[in-house]
C-alpha cells in the first residue's frame, strides 16, 4: 500500500483513523504536536512538530505521502473560540502547499456546522450559512480549497456528524454522563430529547475516512455520517444503558435550544457506495 499522512493524530478522531489505515496495509505517519502523540497505535511512525508554525516543513515526515488525511484543529468542541478563524490561513497554506509538492490525494475533515441551520437531509450542495466562529472557518477551508488544489490532487472534503465512542476523550453530552455517574449521581437534567440527529461511532468515522484516503474517484464534498437520524433520547437513553451507568434523564430540566434543528442527518449516499467497495473486495479476496 501507500505511505499516509495523518494530522491531529493524537486528537479524539484521530488515533481510530490511523489505526483504520494500518488496518488497510498503509504505512502511516501520525502527525502531532510534540508532547501529545503517546498512545497511539504502535505500528505507526509518530512524528512530532507543530505543522501550522510559519516555518513548519513537512520534509520532517520523510519521503512524501501519497495521502494526507487532515484532522488537525485547535479547538474543535469550542464552536467560538478565537482560534477557528486566527489559524485558518496556516491550515490554508499547509494543504495547498502539500498539494504544490505532489501529494495525490488529501481528505479534510469537515463539520455540519458549516451548513448552518438545517432542516432533514444535508447534501454536498445544501445551502450553507454557518453559525459560529468553527463553522465559519471550516466552510472558509473547504470553498478555498477547492478553489486552490490542483487538479493533480485528489481532495476529498468529508463533513462529519454527531461523533461518540471513546467518550472520555470527547467533550460531548456522553462524557458528561460518564463523569455524572462517576460522581455518583442519579438523575442527568435533560432537555426534552426530541431532536434527531445523524450519530456515528468514532471506530466507525475512522473506518470511513481511512477507505476515502484510497478512493481518490471521490472528489469534492460528501458526509462521512450513518445516514440514520435518531432521537437525542433514544441515544441518550442507549447510552446510558449499554454503560450500566444508572442515571435517569429529567426530561424538560433544560428548555430546547431555539436554534437547534428538530432533525437534522447526513444524505450518506456516497460514503455507502465507498464502504460498500470495501465490502465487496474483501468478499473476493
Amino acid at each position: 500500500m501507500s505511505r499516509v499522512v495523518v494530522t491531529g493524530a493524537a486528537g479524539y478522531l484521530g488515533p481510530h483513523v490511523v489505526t483504520a489505515l494500518l488496518d488497510r496495509g498503509h504505512d502511516v505517519v501520525a502527525a502531532v504536536r510534540p508532547g501529545s502523540g503517546a498512545g497511539l497505535d504502535p505500528r505507526a511512525e509518530v512524528v512530532e512538530a507543530d505543522l501550522l508554525a510559519p516555518d513548519f516543513d513537512p520534509a520532517v515526515w520523510g519521503a512524501l505521502p501519497h495521502a494526507v488525511v487532515h484532522l488537525a484543529w485547535k479547538d474543535g468542541f469550542r464552536h467560538n473560540s478565537s482560534a477557528h478563524m486566527s489559524q485558518l490561513s496556516a491550515h490554508f497554506d499547509l494543504l495547498t502547499g502539500l498539494a504544490e509538492r505532489g501529494v495525490a490525494r488529501i481528505v479534510a475533515l469537515g463539520t455540519m456546522h458549516e451548513v448552518g441551520y438545517w432542516e432533514g437531509a444535508i447534501e454536498a450542495a445544501t445551502p450553507t450559512a454557518p453559525l459560529s466562529q468553527y463553522g465559519i472557518a471550516k466552510e472558509a477551508l473547504r470553498r478555498s480549497l477547492a478553489l486552490a488544489v490542483p487538479s493533480t490532487t485528489s481532495l476529498a472534503w468529508a463533513r462529519a456528524y454527531y461523533i461518540y465512542g471513546d467518550d472520555r476523550r470527547s467533550e460531548s453530552i456522553f462524557r458528561k454522563l460518564l463523569d455524572a455517574a462517576d460522581e455518583g449521581r442519579t438523575v442527568f437534567p435533560f432537555t426534552t430529547g426530541k431532536n434527531r440527529y445523524d450519530f456515528i461511532r468514532v471506530e466507525e468515522l475512522g473506518r470511513q475516512l481511512a477507505a476515502l484516503a484510497d478512493a481518490e474517484d471521490v472528489t469534492g464534498t460528501l458526509n462521512c455520517c450513518s445516514g440514520t437520524p435518531v432521537s437525542l433520547a433514544e441515544q441518550v437513553e442507549r447510552f446510558i444503558a449499554d454503560n450500566h451507568l444508572g442515571l435517569s434523564l429529567e426530561y424538560g430540566a433544560f428548555p430546547d435550544r431555539a436554534y437547534d434543528s428538530p432533525g437534522v442527518w447526513g444524505d450518506a449516499t456516497v460514503i455507502r457506495d465507498v464502504m460498500s467497495r470495501d465490502e465487496s473486495t474483501a468478499a473476493h479476496q
